[in-house]
Formats: C-alpha cells, sequence, structure tokens
C-alpha cells in the first residue's frame, strides 16, 4: 500500500463487526442459492476474480485466486480472465457471467444492457442470472470494503 491508497485507521470489518458478520451472512447465502441453482463455484469465482481485477483489491484478488484453484479453476483460465473474449477456453455461460460482473463492477459509468440480459437467458435461468448479479454486488461491497481498511496481502505459505 502506498501513501495515496485510501485507508481508514482501522479495519471496518473490526470497528463494526456486526456489519460485517452479515455481509459474510450474504456471501453464505449466495453461495448457497448458487449451489442450489447449480452455478458451479468456479463461475462464482470468476465473477469475484473479474469484480476484484476492476476494482483494484488486492487482498480479494489473492483470496479468490486462491479458492478459485480449490475449486479445480486453472492458473492459465485465472491469468486469461482480462481478455476472456478473446480466448476459447471459457464457456459461453462463464463469459456471460463474467461480463454481468463486469457491468455490475462498473455501472456508475453504464448501466448492464438489456442485450447481455437477453444472452444470459440463453445459457441462464431468471433465478441464476439474480443470484449472479447478487454475486456481483455483494464482492464489490467486499472490494471496497478491504481497500478502504487496507487489508494486506500476506505471503502465501509454501
Amino acid at each position: 500500500m502506498n501513501e495515496t491508497t485510501p485507508r481508514l485507521a482501522s479495519y471496518l470489518d473490526k470497528q463494526v463487526p456486526a456489519a460485517y458478520q452479515a455481509l459474510n451472512a450474504y456471501a453464505e447465502q449466495v453461495n448457497a442459492a448458487a449451489d442450489r441453482t447449480g452455478i458451479p463455484r468456479t463461475t462464482l469465482e470468476l465473477v469475484n476474480y473479474r469484480a476484484s481485477q476492476i476494482n483494484g483489491c488486492a487482498f480479494c484478488l489473492d483470496l479468490h485466486h486462491r479458492r478459485a484453484l480449490s475449486y479445480g479453476e486453472t492458473e492459465q483460465r485465472l491469468s486469461l480472465i482480462p481478455v476472456y473474449e478473446e480466448v476459447e477456453l471459457f464457456t459461453e455461460s462463464e463469459k456471460v457471467a463474467l461480463e454481468l460482473a463486469e457491468q455490475i463492477t462498473r455501472m456508475s459509468v453504464e448501466h448492464p444492457t438489456p442485450e447481455l440480459f437477453a444472452r444470459a437467458r440463453q445459457v441462464y435461468t431468471e433465478e441464476q442470472i439474480s443470484v449472479l448479479c447478487m454475486a456481483g454486488i455483494g464482492i464489490n461491497a467486499f472490494n471496497r470494503l478491504s481497500i478502504l481498511s487496507g487489508h494486506p496481502v500476506r505471503k502465501a505459505r509454501g
């Protein structure tokens, strides 16, 4: 972290633990809904990873990189997420999920388009689309919390 990085004097999650616990419960509900509706955990991690890249959240990038690998994602695909549209390594449903993550994350610039939701309906149910949107909303909240708190990335063991 450098001197221009916004940081509070203390971690937000430590200052307002009940709100942080509620955010964690939200994430658990999204994961449960993903499991219930058949969205692979790897797809959720792609959403988390892409939003964290866009937001520049080092802590969340590190966390979701490790989680994605634990669910069977590959280093190659993770390294190519910024150019997922240019490679043949991602399925259409994964590409739609990544685009949803991007558009949700960049809503202050441009709202998600009707065309994206039409494409999403070709590969996902309405409930699955809602789950992916809720995942995008959640990771954006976690990114902001971690960036403002200055959560550190620690060196990996082993």
